[in-house]
């Protein structure tokens, strides 16, 4: 599904070739553009010079060994978070990256939506004043066999919904508030019979005591998506992120000077998720620029310590 999204989001740029170890979904992903071609192995990708950009788009257990495959190949990466199981494989992914001088972007497409970029232009006008706090929620409810999955599966997922949905929740939390440097919280298991979390705690904490306040959920049954951003002259709230997590809204709650009821302002978002174009175009012009991107290695080895601090004080 999500390299469907991929292959359908590349910003005018051509899908080349397509490779799975199942050849009939690679047909699928090829379909969608006129002269893409079903690669007969990996090989045939990364020894092709006209190919500049590998997509991975597989489960958690791959995405480091074939980011590292191809950045060794000398081909710009994205891989899709969390871009591993743990911090040593991506830490693995950003030693290829800098040893062949290519540009690795990981899937943290959150950063597109639009509300979110809205909240960021908002946030850096300085209307809110300094930032205090922020409160995040994400969570969905399953489905029938879930704990089947390959997403129950430890070995192949690297944990439960910490490292799913948790990872961009800590994303986000760092693109507003910066490094966390004290870390506390819970990844436990209530109600999915399986060896990985369905339900995560965290609360992270900065330097100078600015707090996110974040969990997320796969026992939520009815999908969700908040995140509010507190500061000292005003809150923004983002619901929603379309589809079955209801329209995308952004609310912003401006304090007046005699305090009382804010000044309100809302925008809602009901077109169409363009946030997997938008990471794109961020990610070749990081290509074109030399520099980095919009949610990087780095952002992923970031969000990937907190992940693992909140195992261990877990178990």
């Amino acid at each position: 599904m999500i390299g469907k999204k991929r292959a359908a989001a590349l910003a005018g740029h051509e899908l080349v070739a397509v490779f799975d170890i199942d050849a009939s979904r690679a047909g699928d992903v090829a379909s969608m553009a006129s002269n893409a071609k079903v690669a007969v192995d990996l090989d045939q990708i990364l020894k092709d010079p006209d190919i500049n950009i590998v997509i991975v788009s597989t489960t958690n257990d791959h995405l480091s060994r074939l980011s590292i495959m191809a950045a060794n190949a000398k081909k710009h990466v994205l891989v899709e978070k969390p871009a591993g199981r743990n911090v040593k494989e991506i830490t693995a992914i950003a030693d290829a990256a800098r040893k062949n001088g290519v540009i690795v972007k990981v899937g943290f497409n959150h950063r597109f939506h639009p509300a979110l970029l809205k909240a960021k232009e908002i946030v850096a006008s300085g209307i809110l004043g300094d930032l205090m706090f922020l409160r995040g929620r994400y969570g969905h409810g399953g489905r029938l066999g879930y704990e089947k999955e390959w997403r129950a599966n430890p070995e192949m997922s690297g944990g439960g919904e910490l490292i799913d949905q948790g990872v961009h929740l800590i994303d986000l939390s760092r693109m507003f508030l910066g490094d966390f440097t004290r870390v506390e919280g819970y990844a436990g298991t209530y109600f999915w019979d399986m060896r990985v979390d369905d339900n995560a705690f965290m609360q992270l904490r900065t330097k100078d005591d600015r707090v996110a306040w974040l969990h997320v959920s796969c026992t939520e049954w009815k999908n969700m998506f908040s995140f509010e951003i507190y500061g000292k002259y005003g809150k923004l709230q983002i619901d929603g992120l379309g589809g079955s997590y209801g329209t995308e809204k952004l609310t912003c709650y401006k304090m007046l000077p005699q305090m009382g009821p804010p000044e309100t302002e809302v925008w809602e978002y009901p077109s169409p998720d363009r946030s997997w174009e938008l990471e794109f175009k961020d990610f070749i012009n990081a290509i074109e620029k030399k520099r980095q991107p919009e949610g990087n290695i780095m952002d992923a080895i970031k969000a990937l310590e907190i992940v693992k601090k909140i195992y261990e004080v877990s178990k």
